[in-house]
């Protein structure tokens, strides 16, 4: 059980030693919850932070629940089994994908402020987020973020279930988890404070990243 999202950085991070002052490492966070994670990730690693935008497609009146996720550039993975078993209509799918990338256009617009996305080719990127369930939204980051040619790939989260610890680790270098409980029902059920991070506690984070890396 974590307190909140910093407390899950924090022991995080404590796994994610060897990369420490390595050369070369980018940590980047998956809006909104993986941010204060990755922010305490990036700061023990003495390593830069950025964003990486991902926005899962919920199911219509089941939203907790993703049949997909997409990612900047366009990119869209679909959760075969979720929708081999609901089978949503093409129509409801195609509105929530258009819903999710106006979100994700709008958020890419409030956090860069017109400034660049950290260039992760040639790099060591670790990539985070607040914690797994199915692994849709993390799948749709990898697959986006190989598009850009990162020398490695390193998922890190606080807790994930082992079924979809499997998917990321057939898909990256290396997959670091500090909590990996059966049975799994969600996320916020293995943290005290669960609440939502909002976009002003977003822009705060990355601005006093900035300045921390800044020469």
């Amino acid at each position: 059980m974590f307190k909140d999202r910093v407390d899950a950085g924090k022991q995080l991070a404590s796994h994610l030693s060897a990369y420490r002052e390595r050369p070369g490492v980018l940590v980047l966070a998956l809006p909104r919850g993986g941010v204060p994670v990755a922010s305490e990730v990036a700061d023990a690693l003495n390593a830069p932070l950025d964003v990486f935008l991902v926005r899962k497609l919920g199911v219509p009146g089941r939203e907790e629940l993703a049949m997909g996720a997409v990612a900047s550039g366009g990119m869209r993975i679909l959760n075969d089994e979720v929708m081999d078993f609901l089978q949503p209509s093409w129509q409801a799918l195609e509105e929530v994908t258009a819903h999710e990338r106006r979100e994700l256009e709008r958020r890419e617009r409030r956090y860069r402020h017109g400034r660049e996305s950290l260039d992760p080719r040639g790099k060591v990127v670790v990539l985070v987020d607040d914690g797994v369930a199915t692994g849709s939204s993390m799948l749709v980051a990898i697959e986006a973020l190989r598009k850009l040619e990162p020398s490695r790939i390193v998922v890190a989260v606080p807790v994930a279930p082992a079924s979809a610890l499997r998917k990321l680790e057939a898909r990256v270098d290396e997959v670091v988890c500090v909590l990996v409980p059966e049975p799994f029902d969600a996320v916020g059920c293995f943290y005290e404070n669960f609440s939502q991070t909002t976009d002003e506690e977003v822009c705060a984070i990355l601005q006093h990243e900035r300045i921390r890396v800044s020469p």
